[in-house]
């Protein structure tokens, strides 16, 4: 008994650490927030999400619980940064709506060849910029501080409105759903049938049901005709004919008729 608790506390151990990293993996900024605009030039992407009546500080926590950074900058009111692997987060309060929230998703190649170094080094630890990085000489060559002062510290490339196809750039979701198949048959045409109906074998035949007018194909009228018509399609196959069978070890005589 004791073996089996133990076994199971195990198993509930290894759930409790696999999921929250399931959820991280998973987690997006796309499903959560609307998309405000977008900055494309190759690799370097920036796409921009909006969080509407919420503070900097409780959209950066929200976006943490839901996928750990490498690093999250101190608790501001104006501006947070949340470092990953591959891209960085910059979360800031929108100058012209004050109750609104900017969320910045950059990639590494963006924030290389646009954002200033001196601005990033009074947020994110040199440790971290150098991970980031090979050397400081490649980057932060830029003059860009965040989407909120774009008109005052430009990027190299403009940012634009997202178009549709931006918008449904998310997950796909999948559902069951059920279909019919299509096959074509030796005439060149397709028909579509379910898989209770139809049946192929090896070979690529095809077999189906044939149903039969139980009226009689002799009955004069409208529906006499159509019964006919549909019974003269269908071949109907001879009855088979059992062959004799004989006894051995029996008498009996023969009349010739006159």
């Amino acid at each position: 008994m004791a073996k089996r608790l133990l076994y199971g506390l195990k198993w509930l151990l290894v759930v409790a650490l696999i999921v929250p990293l399931l959820a991280a993996c998973t987690y997006t900024v796309s499903e959560s927030f609307p998309l405000e605009s977008v900055n494309k030039n190759g690799k370097e992407t920036s796409y921009v999400y909006r969080a509407e009546n919420q503070t900097v500080p409780e959209v950066a926590q929200e976006i943490a619980d839901e996928k750990k950074p490498k690093e999250i900058s101190k608790e501001d009111m104006e501006r947070m940064f949340l470092v990953y692997s591959d891209e960085i987060y910059h979360i800031q309060k929108d100058p012209n709506k004050p109750e609104d929230t900017l969320i910045e998703v950059s990639s590494k190649e963006y924030v290389r060849n646009n954002y200033a170094s001196d601005f990033l080094r009074g947020y994110i630890t040199a440790s971290i910029l150098g991970s980031l990085f090979d050397s400081v000489g490649s980057w932060g060559s830029g003059n860009y501080r965040g989407y909120g002062t774009k008109d005052t510290y430009k990027p190299k490339t403009d940012y634009t409105k997202p178009t549709e196809q931006d918008k449904k750039a998310k997950p796909p979701i999948t559902v069951n759903k059920t279909g019919s198949i299509t096959k074509r048959n030796s005439s060149g045409t397709s028909s579509k049938s379910s898989s209770s109906d139809n049946k192929s074998n090896d070979s690529g035949g095809i077999f189906g049901k044939i149903t039969r007018n139980s009226g009689d194909s002799s009955s004069s009228g409208s529906s006499g005709s159509s019964s006919s018509s549909k019974s003269s399609s269908v071949t109907k196959k001879p009855p088979k004919v059992s062959s004799p069978k004989t006894g051995f070890g029996k008498t009996g005589s023969i009349k010739r008729r006159r």
